[in-house]
């Protein structure tokens, strides 16, 4: 008899973990995916989670990862359940291409939304460096190897006439950038995040940096070769001690999900930012980028159904 009772025990609980997987959201505790401590995705992650767990049913919990396309991988692994990526790392996902060429396509997930511009950054503590041509032969950061900044740096050395070969490439991340700067390790390092960038504001105020611009019949060519891209301008002051604009590129930050989570919960997640954009940008600058236009615009991989509704409410159709 009591084996028996233990057998229905156990069935009981096996049934109640199926459905609360079958919900699609994990048993309402959720883990988000951003980057490295010094970048725009963990602090700006951390300050959209909090939204998602005041305004929403579910925990959310933003943790620090090596960013884009580990994030897609880790939803694919079931591992997180909410993602940051660039926008142009998420369509080689989706193709196949680049990054993930070796793998293959990589198609579990599904667009929450586009979030803010991801400038390009190119940054030095050498006066002599003023232009991408001047990086032959000096030792730069072009991000991990596959990573959304390593691909971006392809980009713009490629369009400058550059190789790896014609630089001493360091594979670092934002943070490890900034110290091998400080250190006279390196001599300049390609950033790609919202600007500002903490990791570039502290270098500004503790040492002064300079940032190379991206403009020209450069930028042209790029965007020529790579669409996903599109012009940008950093204001001046945005770093301490830059009193005039520096011209660049950008892609877009944008938040994907599991492509399996319950289309209520897409829709609540989504709703607990778009809902709230003033009250964002009062914690973080990123928040005054936030807007169902530029969420929805220049997309071209499949929003999740759950986000697709809530866009729609707001008049605007997106991919689905």
């Amino acid at each position: 008899m009591k084996r028996r009772i233990r057998q229905k025990l156990c069935c009981v609980l096996m049934a109640a973990a199926f459905l609360l997987t079958a919900s699609g959201c994990g048993g309402q505790r959720l883990m988000m995916g951003t980057g490295g401590t010094s970048g725009t995705y963990y602090a700006f992650g951390g300050v959209l989670a909090q939204y998602m767990k005041e305004y929403t049913d579910y925990s959310v919990t933003a943790v620090s990862t090596a960013a884009s396309k580990a994030n897609i991988q880790s939803i694919g692994d079931k591992d997180y359940q909410i993602g940051f990526t660039q926008s142009d790392v998420m369509n080689y996902a989706w193709e196949g291409s680049r990054s993930f060429e070796t793998d293959g396509p990589c198609r579990d997930f599904r667009v929450m939304g586009a979030l803010y511009a991801e400038t390009v950054q190119l940054i030095t503590m050498k006066e002599d460096i003023k232009t991408v041509s001047d990086l032959k032969g000096k030792s730069v950061s072009i991000g991990a190897p596959g990573s959304g900044v390593y691909f971006n740096a392809m980009d713009v050395l490629e369009a400058a006439g550059l190789s790896v070969d014609d630089i001493k490439p360091q594979y670092q991340s934002f943070d490890d950038s900034k110290e091998a700067l400080k250190d006279g390790q390196i001599d300049a390092a390609f950033i790609v995040a919202g600007a500002p960038t903490s990791a570039i504001t502290e270098l500004a105020t503790t040492n002064g940096v300079f940032l190379i611009p991206v403009e020209g019949e450069l930028r042209d060519d790029i965007m020529k070769l790579c669409p996903y891209y599109a012009p940008m301008q950093i204001p001046a002051d945005t770093y301490p001690g830059q009193s005039e604009p520096v011209e660049t590129i950008t892609i877009k930050a944008t938040l994907i999900v599991d492509a399996d989570l319950d289309d209520d919960c897409v829709y609540a997640l989504t709703a607990a930012i778009f809902d709230h954009i003033e009250e964002i940008a009062i914690e973080n600058a990123k928040g005054a980028e936030l807007s169902i236009e530029n969420a929805t615009s220049g997309i071209t991989v499949p929003f999740h159904e759950g986000a697709a509704r809530y866009y729609e409410e707001h008049g605007v159709t997106v991919l689905k």
